[in-house]
């Protein structure tokens, strides 16, 4: 593994930054979703439930483990979107359980992506424990033209959650349908990132809460509409639902298709194991043109995400905390990839 950092971030190091992938006189153009599972900075902030991941809370969040933490996730970045033995960045990556801004400069400017040339985005949630959602993304591959929150309304019995990250930009495109309606060959994407509530407390006691979280999903989508009659849209994150749960029923009456449904790898079904099972919190849903330019979508798997589970067999994500024991880990999700082809 050490051999294959070397060789890319040396090539890094001489590149200054990626240009997009180039497949067939078409530009690849990788997506990546991760839930990164609890990265926090070590301070704590006043207005947030944060003190566990402080020197003297529940982990002794130190600034070694904090260190150790940032470059687990840029290794699980690297190991999972490695093709092989090269590393082929994505584009974009949305992030889910991120705290704010410190740690995505951390992440960005000085961790092991540090020469990768990453810019980011991310929200300012009402979240009482302060985890937020981010979109790092490669400026070579896709220019940023704005970027925005969208404020979930809580209902009945539901605490405030993170907020919905907007993010609009281009993208370059040279297929010959796609140079007929932009012949500057620049095609505008439209990207949302979110974390919806988790089913502590049972799934239909909080079904609502996920629900509140897609309705305020298609009203943005539904404002974009106005102005653009078929926008391209991807929408990404942790929606602590599957393809099966009423707010997929919901978002496919609006026009989403879920990209990554029986997305695999190495046997592995799905980016989270409870109990035994695999299965797909995570997801990635394009709207309706760009079913036409979608390649392909998988697991990020890679042997050293995972360890065997020692109680219900096979193998399960490599989380970086057991308990309040820190361990050589990385997250308790796997990381989400598609591919599209412009």
């Amino acid at each position: 593994m050490s051999n294959i950092f070397l060789y890319i971030f040396t090539l890094l190091a001489l590149c200054g930054e990626i240009s997009a992938q180039e497949e067939g006189g078409n530009y690849r153009f990788r997506v990546m979703e991760y839930n990164v599972e609890n990265l926090f900075d070590t301070r704590h902030d006043s207005l947030k439930n944060d003190t566990e991941y402080t020197p003297d809370g529940t982990y002794r969040w130190t600034s070694g483990k904090y260190w150790r933490k940032l470059n687990a996730v840029a290794r699980g970045i690297v190991l999972s979107s490695t093709d092989d033995g090269k590393f082929v960045p994505p584009s974009i990556i949305g992030l889910c359980e991120v705290e704010n801004d410190s740690v995505l400069h951390g992440l960005t400017r000085r961790s092991l992506l540090r020469g990768a040339g990453y810019e980011y985005v991310m929200t300012d949630s009402p979240d009482q424990r302060g985890i937020d959602v981010a979109l790092m993304y490669q400026p070579s591959a896709f220019r940023v033209d704005t970027s925005y929150s969208l404020r979930v309304d809580t209902v009945t019995g539901m605490r405030p959650t993170r907020d919905i990250l907007y993010v609009r930009g281009t993208t370059l495109c040279s297929s010959p349908t796609m140079l007929r309606e932009f012949p500057d060959g620049l095609l505008p994407l439209h990207v949302f990132v979110l974390h919806a509530p988790s089913r502590r407390g049972g799934e239909a006691a909080t079904r609502d809460f996920r629900m509140a979280v897609a309705r305020r999903l298609t009203a943005g989508i539904d404002s974009i509409r106005v102005l653009e009659p078929h926008p391209r849209i991807i929408v990404m994150g942790d929606f602590n639902d599957y393809t099966s749960s009423a707010s997929f029923v919901y978002l496919a009456g609006q026009g989403l298709t879920d990209i990554t449904s029986g997305a695999s790898a190495k046997g592995i079904g799905g980016t989270y194991r409870y109990k035994g099972e695999w299965g797909s919190l995570d997801h990635i849903l394009v709207s309706e043109v760009l079913r036409s330019s979608f390649s392909g979508s998988w697991i990020g798997y890679h042997p050293d995400l995972v360890e065997p589970d020692t109680k219900y067999g096979g193998v399960k994500p490599r989380r970086f905390f057991l308990g309040p024991v820190s361990r050589n880990g990385y997250s308790d999700h796997l990381p989400l990839i598609s591919e599209f082809v412009f």
